[in-house]
């Protein structure tokens, strides 16, 4: 559901370079071609691909459950997902931002089946301030608008507006003008993969299957990439609380994420620290 617009969006931002603009000629039509060149950017393959590695690394919300139910577990992520919590979007921070926007959209992918009519429209009202914040264009405005409406006068069925949010994901990745830089995909990913981690953690816990945490929670290249993004040089360095905290759970997850075989300690301070964060919010 996700991955179709994080993978594209890392498509784009891997977009790099261009060609040398020519110095020797003089006339005007010369120099107004030459600078139209300029302003062509060059694809860089190797890195488009390596952009693309790293997105299709990173699992999903509905392949955490489908990897839950593989695994033999029998909790419903859906059901599992907070109903109380409120997520303020009113934030400056935008690390932060795409973060609690991440979450949001995790969560109205995994419960459109199961959370109310109210729920499903505050979710996707969260999601319009949440991009509009990050940088998104007026046609992803419009079309949760128009979902919106849809949800709103019961027109819309819970498998058509799942299809209608993968269609929007597509949209999202041209309209989305990065603002902030290359780093908004990979922490609109962060939130995502945090709820999910969190969830999938507390279904082990609530199970007592602990033998599978290597294979539902063992991803040092996901904590990796994620690092990558979050300690970036340039990032906003005025003090956030919640991004100060990301930065501290995803150094803990990486040591925990680096052993052998994970045991039922170390799933349990995975979802106390996920918790840690996603409490923030």
């Amino acid at each position: 559901m996700l991955k179709k617009c994080l993978l594209t969006m890392a498509l784009l931002s891997a977009c790099t370079g261009s060609e040398p603009v020519q110095e020797t000629p003089k006339s005007d039509d010369t120099v107004e071609k030459t600078e139209t060149k300029a302003k062509t950017p060059k694809l860089d393959l190797a890195q488009l691909q390596k952009a693309a590695e790293e997105v299709a690394l990173v699992p999903s919300p509905a392949e955490m459950q489908k990897s839950l139910k593989n695994a033999g577990l029998k909790s419903d992520l859906a059901q599992m997902v907070s109903q109380d919590r409120d997520i303020k979007m009113d934030i400056e921070n935008k690390d932060n931002l795409a973060v609690r926007t991440g979450v949001v959209l995790a969560d109205l992918v995994l419960t459109v089946g199961t959370a109310t009519k109210e729920r499903k429209i505050s979710q996707m009202q969260k999601l319009k301030v949440g991009f509009d914040g990050l940088g998104a264009g007026s046609d992803i405005q419009a079309t949760l608008d128009d979902l919106i409406t849809q949800v709103t006068n019961d027109a819309m069925n819970n498998d058509d507006l799942l299809k209608e949010m993968d269609e929007l994901s597509g949209v999202m990745v041209s309209e989305l003008e990065y603002e902030a830089g290359e780093w908004v995909v990979p922490l609109i990913q962060a939130g995502s993969w945090l709820e999910g981690a969190n969830l999938v953690s507390g279904a082990i816990i609530a199970e007592s299957q602990f033998t599978t945490a290597s294979q539902l929670l063992k991803q040092p290249r996901v904590v990796d990439y994620f690092l990558k993004y979050v300690e970036r040089e340039g990032r906003e360095k005025a003090a956030d609380q919640v991004v100060d905290k990301l930065l501290e759970v995803l150094k803990s997850l990486k040591a925990i994420a680096d052993k052998e075989t994970l045991a039922e300690a170390d799933v349990q301070e995975i979802n106390k620290a996920t918790n840690e964060v996603l409490s923030m919010l």
